[in-house]
Formats: C-alpha cells, structure tokens, sequence
C-alpha cells in the first residue's frame, strides 16, 4: 500500500508536551469488547505511548476524562467528499480546485464528527488525492484518506455522468486502473453492476466482463494493494470473487449462494444501509423524489440481503472465516444526520439490522482498518499505534448510539476538538 498519511506528531494541549496523559476514564478494547474502567492513556509524539491504571506520579500534562469513555476514531470505508445532490448537477468540466475546496470543506467535517480515517471511493478530478497532499503539507486538517481518486466504469453503466473514468475491454480497464494508480490511489474502485442512481439500470447482471476485472486486479496486484467494487446483485460479486476481486459496496440483493461464496473468501462487505433507510435526508440535501422512491422500494430487498450477510459474518473470532462487515456511509460522513453524523447513523442502521454491538462497533474501527491493510497503524486503543480517539460520554459497548455523545476528537495526538478543552486557555473546563 503507498498511503503513509499518518497524521504527523503534533502538540496535543497548549504549551506543546511531549506527552500528555488522559486520566480518569475507561478505555474501550473493540477487539475484545471489553471496557478498561479507571484507566489513563498516554498520548506521545502522535501515538499511543501507553495503556495503563495509573499515570507515573511524574506526569506532568494530564486531561481529566471524568469517566468519559475512550474510544478509537471512527474509520468510514464509503466516502465521497466530491458528490454533488442531486447527481444530476455534476459538472464534468468542473475545474480540479473546484471539486477539491468543495471536498475539503466536507472532509474537515468528517473529522470534527470524529472520523479520523476515510476511505475514498471516486472522487471527482482526483480531489482526494489532492486533499491528502494538502494534509501531509500541513495546510489543512482532515481524516487521514486512504485514496481511490476516480472510479472506473463502462462506457453508459452506473458512473455515466459523475466524472469517473470510462473504459470498455480489458486493455483500457488495465490501463486506466494503472493511471489512477501512477497519480496516487491506493486502491481502485470500480462499478461491476448497475445501482439506484438511475432509473433505467439494474443491479443485477454484470456490467463488466471477466476479463475486464481480471485486467483491473493485474494492475492492482503490480501495486500490492486491492480493488473494491460497486456491486448491487450476487451473479456479478461470484464472477468477481473468483476473478480476485474481494471487497464488495451496498449488496442490495444477496442470494445464500453469493453469501456463501463471499464467506468462503472472507470477502469484505460495506452495506451502507443509509442509501435506502434515509428517505428524508435524502429530500433535505436535494435528491429527486424518484430516486427518494426508488430507494424506499429497494430498501426490504437490501435490509433482508444483509441481514443474510451477517448470518455469516465474522463476530466473535476475529480470525475465523466469515463475511467481514466494515462502516461506510456513501454518504458525507460528517453531515448532520438525525441528530448525529451519517457516519454514526450508518452504525446504528447495521446495529437495528442485527449486527452485534461489539461487531458493529469494530466494522466502523478496527475491521475497517483490517480492510486498508492498516490495523497495525490505528482502529484500536493499542500502544504504538497512532493517538485517534473519541471520548464519548456514555458507554459505546452497550450501544452504538453512545457515539451520538462524542465530545472530543484526537487525531495523531491532536485534539482537534473538546468538551473538556477552553478553546482560548487551553484549560480543563
């Protein structure tokens, strides 16, 4: 994988400590579902230095938590910064520094919502790759992204009109999965069936051909890294699985046969149940009323497909073989979404649809870092892996809508926000 976009050391409190203490909360461990009550953690040049019941008496910088929980910063795998509503006023022609202060404005959102790690799934003009280089300058602050620049599809299918790349045959697919790889994705992202974002196409049947993903995965598997498809229906997702193809978006009509399949390759599955649970925020940020239609229509055939998924999820042993159920929204994770952000709201549509507290807690975490190939890096409160972390003021294992409480957001060591922090002194409120 090329992405190193760690957030770099930086201070995490006024006066600039080389370490600071968080003291007096309970450290949630999403691998195990266990809470760590009474616990400090330490915050030390931009990682965690340590996970301990008490502080060295020494310890100068702390942060009183007052039973505030710890928590690791959301990672949401299905994001467009870029999207425009309704799809229809995509402009094609629109300049690079158009989709990227529009996609930066929207990625400093996600991360003042609490996610500390995206994954891009075409963004137009490349602006992701952009906003990230932006990041690592240091000219802005943004979830750490993991970057698909633009997505490919075939010429007329699910991407037409939303300015992503457009190849027919196996030579163009491998030249254009290369291209987006020479400019810096670290995955590619393609469209193997038709969705719900046009009224004249079906998520059922294959879009591409074999050989056309096939060419695709030659070219990420060059680069050592992966690709993730758009995939509404099971025959496409077969034909993708047995081609290298394992990561896999939306799955509104899964077939037991395709759950099976997809078990037995302990494939990756992003439900983003939002699409179709959320017919008015849909209306508030200008969808057409037929697409709000359509997606209602769709909705029990998507809620039953992966309420089958998760009959063969992975929830208890983290190495056992399973469907492996990650966060994402496609929808802008830190937009306002019924009294939260889309990226909770999709947490608590895969905790309502009967996923497992504990399991829905590391799909939007620690399995979500497993997919980028990273959860050595972040996704779990472990010492050596890098400070993202949200307090929450109630209790995540007993529900995810605890996260509707978070108050601070630490990335890299910096506190990006805090209920806990003066803004002008720097004090413990």
């Amino acid at each position: 994988m090329r992405n190193t976009n760690i957030a770099r050391p930086l201070p995490g409190m006024p006066g600039h400590p080389d370490s600071l203490w968080l003291v007096g909360g309970h450290v949630v461990d999403v691998l195990t579902g266990a809470v760590l009550r009474d616990h400090a953690v330490e915050l030390r040049d931009g990682l965690i230095g340590a996970v301990t019941p008490q502080p060295p008496a020494d310890a100068e910088h702390r942060l009183q938590l007052d039973g505030r929980y710890v928590f690791p910063g959301l990672v949401s795998v299905h994001t467009h910064f870029t999207i425009v509503y309704p799809f229809s006023e995509t402009d094609v022609n629109e300049s690079a520094g158009d989709s990227a202060l529009r996609g930066a404005s929207r990625a400093r959102d996600a991360l003042l919502a609490g996610v500390t790690t995206v994954r891009t799934l075409d963004e137009q003009n490349q602006a992701d790759i952009l906003i990230r280089r932006a990041v690592e300058q240091g000219w802005m602050e943004a979830p750490r992204i993991f970057a698909s620049g633009r997505a490919i599809g075939i010429t007329g299918g699910h991407g037409k009109g939303m300015a992503c790349v457009y190849a027919d045959g196996a030579d163009e697919f491998l030249k254009a999965a290369r291209s987006e790889l020479e400019a810096g994705a670290d995955h590619i992202k393609v469209f193997i069936t038709g969705g719900i974002a046009h009224a004249d196409e079906s998520f059922n049947g294959a879009q591409m051909t074999a050989d056309e993903m096939r060419a695709v995965v030659r070219a990420a598997t060059e680069q050592n890294t992966y690709v993730v498809a758009h995939a509404g229906g099971g025959e496409a997702i077969r034909e993708a699985l047995e081609v290298g193809i394992n990561a896999f978006e939306h799955g509104y009509d899964l077939d037991e046969q395709t759950v099976d399949a997809m078990a037995a390759k302990n494939a990756y599955l992003t439900p983003t149940l939002s699409v179709t649970s959320s017919p008015q925020w849909m209306r508030d940020h200008g969808f057409t009323e037929w697409q709000v239609q359509l997606a209602q229509r769709v909705h029990p055939t998507h809620l039953a497909s992966i309420q089958r998924a998760f009959t063969r999820a992975i929830t208890d042993d983290l190495d056992a073989s399973g469907i492996r159920i990650v966060a994402g929204t496609d929808y802008l994770p830190g937009e306002p979404h019924a009294g939260t952000s889309c990226a909770v709201r999709e947490m608590e549509y895969l905790e309502q649809a009967g996923l497992p507290v504990a399991a829905t807690l590391r799909a939007g975490t620690w399995e979500a870092a497993r997919l980028l190939r990273a959860e050595d890096r972040f996704g779990s409160i472990r010492p050596g892996l890098a400070a993202d972390i949200v307090l929450t003021t109630e209790d995540p294992t007993t529900t995810v809508s605890a996260l509707r409480t978070i108050g601070t957001v630490i990335q890299g060591g910096r506190i990006v926000r805090s209920d806990l922090i003066d803004a002008k002194t720097g004090s413990n409120s």
